[in-house]
């Protein structure tokens, strides 16, 4: 190793070989994430449906609170996985940030999951997605 290349190496760091951060663009990425977070997608909406439909009628209707202290803290184990999830996707680039908004949002309407769960498998499939064409 020269002194200069040395010196270089030491200064400003080693050469980058390739992109550190993956786009869905390059045939490289790593869509591993988005696969997770289209699971969790649906796993948030269908423990919403159940604490919104089941568990609150139950408790109000029924006098049954056991329901909702069952499946509260489920549901909010997977809003949260989802979030992270949601988040780490964000942070490897493999979303941008008007489609993580969309996403977040998403997580607060009860079928939304649903629907985000077929445009991540659409996003990973490579299929395009029909808002894109507009």
């Amino acid at each position: 190793m020269s002194t200069d290349r040395w010196r270089n190496e030491w200064l400003y760091g080693p050469e980058p070989i390739g992109s550190v951060v993956p786009t869905v663009e390059s045939e490289q990425a790593d869509l591993k994430p988005l696969q997770w977070l289209g699971i969790a997608a649906i796993a948030e909406a269908t423990t919403l449906l159940l604490l919104v439909g089941v568990a609150v009628p139950l408790k109000h209707l029924g006098d049954w609170p056991l329901a909702v202290r069952v499946l509260g803290p489920v549901h909010g184990f997977t809003f949260v996985a989802y979030l992270w999830l949601l988040l780490r996707s964000l942070g490897a680039g493999l979303l941008s940030r008007s489609e993580a908004a969309r996403l977040a949002a998403s997580a607060f309407v009860p079928v939304a999951g649903y629907l985000t769960a077929r445009f991540l498998t659409r996003r990973v499939s490579g299929r395009p997605d029909r808002g894109s064409a507009r």
